[in-house]
C-alpha cells in the first residue's frame, strides 16, 4: 500500500493520466488541420459548394479540438516543475531546447494564422484565407516533431555530456537531438497513426450520416476523403511501425522482449499472439507463437538472435549495477497487440469501405447512384449488401472512429511504460526524477483535483461534438460564397469582431 501511494507511483500515475488525455488531442489535431485544409483548396480550385461546407464544418470540429488540447497540453508542462523537478534540473538544458523550438516557430505557426483563419473568412481573400489554414497545419507538424524529438532523446539520449561537477546533463549537438534515428522514425510512426486517427474520424461521423440520409453531398465527399486516408495512413504506420520496431529491438532489448513476453534469447525468436506466465520466475506457462517471425521483425532474418527478458536484465545489472531493470510485462505486452489490433482493424474498415463505395466506372448502372444519393455499398460485381447487412456497416464505420484513439493511447503506454524504470533511458532513472519537495498528499490532491478537472472537460468536449455532428454541415451565406478580393474586405462589420462565418 506504501508503494502504491509513494510520491513516485502518484506522479507517475499523474503524469500519465494527464498524457493520455492530452494525446487523445493531438492526432486530431495535426490530422483535422490538414484535411480541412485539403477541403478548403478543393473549394478554392472547383468552387463546389459541397466543399466549403464540408470545410467549415470539419473546421468547427477541428478549433473545438485544438482548444482542447492547447489546455491539456499546457498543464502536462507544468507537471514537469511541479513533480518531476530532479528531471528538470539534470536534463532541463536538453529537454528543453526541443520545446522551447516547438513553442517559438510550432506554437506561433499555429495560434498566429489559426487567429487569421477564424476571422478572416469575410476579411481575406480566398487564397490567402487558404494559405492560413496550410500554415496551422504545417504548424501542428512541426509542434509534434519538436515534442517527439525531445521525447526520443529520453528514450535513446545523444548529443550530450555530464557535467559531474554541476551534476547535469548538458546539451552538446542539437542537431543530433533533432534527426538522430529515433527521432525520424517516432515521428513517421506518430504523424502516419494521426492521420489514421483522423481519417477514421472522418469516416465515422460520415457513415452516421449517411445512415440516416442527411447531408449527402458532403458526407460522400467526407467518407471518400477519409477511408482514402486511413487506407493511405494505415499502411505508412504498419511500415513506420515495422522501421521503428527494428530501432527499438536496438536501442531498447528490454522494451521489445517484453513486447513480446520473450523471457530467454532465441534463435530463430518466434512472434507471441498469446501468452500467460510468470513475472516472477520469468517464463511462460502458455505461448501461442509464429516461429521465427520476431527475428524478421527484428532484423529481417528469419533465423537471427533476439535476446530475451533475463538476458537484457542481467546485462543491464552488470552495466548499470543492481537492481531490477524489467518494466510491466504485462502492460508491455498486451499494451503492444492491443495498439496493433486497433490500428490494423481501422485499416481493414477503411478498405473494406474503399471497396464497398468504389466509383461509378466500376459498377453496373442499375446500381450507381446520383450526386444527392446514398452509395449502395456493392460486394460484387452485381450485388450490394442486404438491406440486413448494409445498416451494420454503418454501425461499424461509425464505431471505428474510437479505435485508433484507443491504439494511440496503448501505443503511448507502451512507449513510456516499456521504458521503465529509466526516464533517461540508461541515464536517470524515474525513482531519481521526482520532486524531492513534495508530499504524498500533495501529489495525491492534485492528482484527484487535475483528473476530475478532466473528466468534467471530457463531458463538455463530447457534449460540444456530439452538437455540431449533429448539426450537420451549415448553410452558406452570400457571404461565404462571394469572398473579397482584397484584404480587409468589407469594414461594416470592423465593430463586430466575432462576425465571423461560423
Amino acid at each position: 500500500m506504501d508503494l502504491a501511494l509513494a510520491p513516485e507511483t502518484l506522479a507517475r500515475w499523474q503524469f500519465g493520466i494527464t498524457t493520455v488525455y492530452h494525446f487523445l488531442f493531438v492526432p486530431l489535431t495535426i490530422s483535422l488541420a490538414a484535411l480541412t485544409a485539403g477541403l478548403q483548396t478543393a473549394w478554392v480550385r472547383t468552387e463546389k459548394e459541397k466543399y466549403l461546407r464540408a470545410t467549415k464544418f470539419w473546421g468547427k470540429l477541428f478549433l473545438i479540438n485544438i482548444a482542447m488540447g492547447v489546455v491539456t497540453g499546457i498543464v502536462q508542462e507544468f507537471q514537469f516543475g511541479m513533480n518531476w523537478s530532479d528531471y528538470s534540473r539534470f536534463v532541463g538544458d536538453i529537454f528543453g531546447a526541443p520545446l522551447a523550438f516547438e513553442a517559438l516557430i510550432a506554437f506561433f505557426f499555429e495560434s498566429t494564422f489559426i487567429g487569421l483563419w477564424i476571422f478572416g473568412w469575410d476579411k481575406l481573400p480566398k487564397k490567402i484565407h487558404l494559405a492560413c489554414i496550410w500554415m496551422v497545419s504545417i504548424g501542428t507538424i512541426l509542434s509534434a516533431y519538436f515534442i517527439l524529438a525531445a521525447n526520443s532523446w529520453m528514450q535513446h539520449p545523444v548529443g550530450y555530456k555530464i557535467d559531474k561537477a554541476k551534476g547535469r546533463a548538458e546539451l552538446t549537438d542539437f542537431w543530433a537531438v533533432l534527426t538522430q534515428n529515433t527521432a525520424l522514425s517516432q515521428a513517421f510512426h506518430t504523424l502516419s497513426a494521426a492521420f489514421l486517427t483522423g481519417g477514421a474520424f472522418m469516416v465515422g461521423i460520415a457513415a452516421y450520416h449517411l445512415a440516416r440520409k442527411k447531408h449527402i453531398r458532403e458526407m460522400k465527399t467526407s467518407l471518400r476523403l477519409g477511408l482514402v486516408t486511413v487506407v493511405i495512413a494505415g499502411l505508412l504506420t504498419a511500415i513506420s511501425g515495422d522501421t521503428l520496431g527494428k530501432v527499438m529491438f536496438k536501442q531498447q532489448p528490454m522494451k521489445m522482449a517484453a513486447a513480446e513476453a520473450l523471457w530467454d534469447g532465441q534463435k530463430p525468436a518466434p512472434f507471441s499472439i498469446f501468452a500467460y506466465g510468470d513475472v516472477e520466475k520469468g517464463h511462460n506457462t502458455v505461448a501461442i507463437e509464429i516461429p521465427g517471425l520476431l527475428s524478421f521483425l527484428a532484423d529481417d532474418d528469419f533465423t537471427s538472435y533476439v535476446p530475451g527478458i533475463n538476458d537484457v536484465n542481467k546485462a543491464e545489472q552488470q552495466k548499470f549495477g543492481p537492481g531490477d531493470y524489467r518494466p510491466n510485462i504485462p502492460v508491455a505486452f498486451w499494451g503492444f497487440r492491443w495498439m496493433i489490433g486497433f490500428g490494423m482493424f481501422s485499416f481493414a474498415i477503411g478498405l473494406a469501405g474503399l471497396w464497398l463505395t468504389r466509383k461509378k466506372f466500376m459498377l453496373p448502372k442499375h446500381l450507381r447512384v446520383g450526386e444527392d444519393e446514398v452509395p449502395h455499398l456493392v460486394l460484387f460485381k452485381n450485388k450490394a449488401l442486404s438491406p440486413k447487412l448494409t445498416p451494420w456497416y454503418w454501425r461499424i464505420a461509425t464505431w471505428t472512429l474510437a479505435f485508433p484513439l484507443i491504439a494511440n493511447s496503448w501505443g503511448w503506454i507502451f512507449t513510456e511504460m516499456g521504458r521503465q524504470p529509466w526516464v533517461v533511458y540508461g541515464v536517470l532513472q524515474t525513482r531519481h526524477a521526482v520532486s524531492p519537495g513534495v508530499s504524498q498528499g500533495e501529489v495525491l490532491t492534485s492528482m484527484i483535483v487535475f483528473t476530475s478537472l478532466y473528466a468534467i472537460l471530457a463531458v463538455v468536449e463530447v457534449k460540444l461534438l456530439a452538437k455540431y455532428v449533429k448539426a450537420g454541415p451549415p448553410e452558406l451565406t452570400e457571404a461565404d460564397l462571394n469572398p473579397p478580393t482584397k484584404i480587409g474586405g468589407d469594414t461594416r462589420d470592423a465593430d463586430k469582431p466575432m462576425a465571423f462565418s461560423y
